[in-house]
């Protein structure tokens, strides 16, 4: 399959073949089928923020034991992973920077 060019933007959750303003944090190039997976990764992300919003409405549950941050942790190490494996030299540079990596070696067969 042929990789298009895509900015994503991980703070909005947004995935753009299009620059838009602030859309372009990290520069992508990937297949439609890498792009749904991110997509996935991206929807788990913004999912586990919401039953982090719902749990931080019951105090007698401690933020340090809930399962939901530790998803969306997860989430965000997997979409920088996979931010790093498809990215730009920019990209690259900055997911390494994040110390969120399980590892650096870059993985073209995606």
């Amino acid at each position: 399959m042929t990789k298009k060019q895509y900015y994503v933007n991980l703070q909005s959750k947004e995935i753009s073949q299009i620059k838009y303003h602030n859309n372009a944090d990290f520069t992508i190039y990937a297949t439609d089928t890498e792009v749904m997976l991110l997509r996935k990764k991206l929807d788990s992300m913004h999912d586990a923020e919401m039953d982090t919003f719902w749990r931080s409405h019951v105090p007698i549950m401690p933020y340090h034991r809930d399962e939901s941050n530790d998803r969306h942790d997860a989430s965000l190490a997997d979409a920088f992973q996979m931010i790093y494996d498809l990215g730009d030299e920019q990209a690259k540079e900055f997911a390494q920077q994040s110390g969120l990596l399980s590892h650096t070696e870059s993985n073209d067969n995606l």
